[in-house]
């Protein structure tokens, strides 16, 4: 069989891997030269690497290329030929114990919660996805039909999934990634994928408080239930509770931000599906602080604690973080600008200046910025022009005093300055141990 392999990254290595063989014929296509590729591979590069691809009977799709693009250069009809290590994973995957969870943030803290409940209550457990192991790498584990699979995806997984999981997770859902979807509508459309094929037998779960979340499960025929309302879990005085039952207090939580009560109801009305036992839930949910770059306690320097959010890549996720750290604060905002709308962030800004000592604005996205809080009336920022993370730390740790907390939460992607969020977030930590 000919196979495209379209882009050489994480997943479409993990494709290689997957599909080479003596019965099949596969072209590695890149806009780049791609490095490691065996020399029996055939690679295609430059900017017409998605021309003539009809000439291939399978073409898998890494998540960063936009099927229009594929459509593009060959025609509409070119999509029967397509698919992705997602769509071969759920074709193929051993057990059909499948959870998948989407959502516009706080999926890698659900996926990981609910993997660690899984494993609590005695099962066997893979998890992969956009978390870091490409789906088709999962079967290296030797995946059994009891065994569990959680997957993390987004929508660049989604936007032409032809398989949903037996448990659909949808998180809240705001706009996103426009600079890659036609608009919001299409992004809304790909969160869709992962229940629109769900059988009556399946589960789909849903945040109750987001109306895009509650659209999107209600797109397939499975059982709904929502969380942060009866009958799933929800906050009730000073528990999660589910069913009645309290779970845990808030206080015994380890993960910092009520957008983590969130996550941390996600996860419990999922394995609750399963495993209805609160006390391994609990557990995990005492002994989990958070994936690293969600708000990641670091260090204190003179008295002075510094957080890493680099994850955070959207406003809505500074406004958490904005939210979550009660001390004084001095806040490192700013990346690359995608153009999404500023109001909320903005807002919430305004609405918590007394604990927002300063903010450092960085990267393309700080003049902009700069004007909408000129705008807004509000002055205590400063543009920092530097490159170096280290310099922006400097400055940040000289505005903040004993007590203060020193927080990186961009709330924009990283690609201006950095290779990715876990690029920035590793220099940030260098540089703050550095101090």
């Amino acid at each position: 069989m000919k196979i495209a392999i379209l882009g050489f990254g994480l997943q479409g290595k993990s494709s290689l891997k997957y599909y080479r063989g003596p019965d099949n014929e596969i072209t590695i296509c890149d806009q780049n030269q791609p490095t490691d590729v065996p020399d029996e591979v055939e690679v295609v590069v430059g900017d017409n690497y998605l021309s003539n691809l009809d000439y291939y009977d399978l073409i898998i799709r890494s998540p960063a290329i936009h099927p229009k693009d594929i459509v593009a250069a060959n025609g509409y009809g070119i999509l029967k030929k397509v698919s992705s290590n997602t769509n071969e994973f759920l074709r193929t995957c051993p057990s059909k114990n499948v959870i998948g969870v989407t959502g516009t943030k706080g999926k890698g803290t659900t996926s990981t919660l609910i993997t660690k409940m899984l494993e609590a209550n005695g099962k066997r457990v893979h998890l992969g996805g956009n978390i870091g192991v490409p789906p088709l790498d999962l079967l290296d584990s030797d995946i059994t039909e009891q065994d569990w699979v959680v997957l993390e995806l987004a929508n660049f997984q989604l936007i032409d999934l032809k398989y949903s999981p037996h448990i659909s997770l949808c998180l809240m859902v705001e706009p996103e990634h426009l600079d890659w979807h036609i608009d919001v509508d299409e992004y809304y459309e790909a969160k869709t994928l992962l229940f629109r094929t769900q059988s009556p037998k399946d589960i789909a779960v849903y945040f109750a408080d987001n109306e895009n979340s509650v659209r999107i499960a209600f797109t397939g025929a499975a059982k709904k239930i929502p969380y942060f309302k009866a009958p799933g879990a929800m906050v009730a005085g000073n528990h999660i509770v589910i069913d009645g039952e309290p779970v845990i207090r808030l206080s015994e939580l380890k993960m910092i931000g009520r957008h983590n009560y969130q996550n941390a109801c996600a996860a419990v009305t999922a394995v609750w599906q399963i495993c209805p036992d609160v006390g391994p839930i609990a557990q995990v949910l005492r002994d989990f602080s958070g994936l690293p770059f969600r708000l990641e306690f670091r260090q204190q320097v003179d008295d002075i604690s510094f957080f890493n959010d680099s994850y955070a890549s959207a406003p809505a996720a500074t406004i958490a973080a904005i939210s979550a750290i009660k001390s004084p604060k001095v806040l490192i905002i700013g990346g690359k600008d995608r153009g999404l709308d500023l109001n909320d962030l903005v807002e919430a800004i305004i609405e918590n200046q007394e604990t927002i000592k300063d903010i450092v604005l960085i990267g393309e996205s700080a003049n902009r910025v700069s004007e909408e809080l000129t705008n807004a009336s509000y002055d205590n920022f400063t543009v920092n022009e530097s490159t170096d993370i280290k310099d922006i730390v400097i400055q940040a740790k000289s505005m903040a005093t004993a007590g203060d907390s020193v927080v990186l939460s961009p709330g924009f992607p990283s690609f201006d300055m950095f290779k990715n969020f876990e690029d920035r977030g590793l220099k940030f930590n260098d540089a703050v141990s550095s101090l």
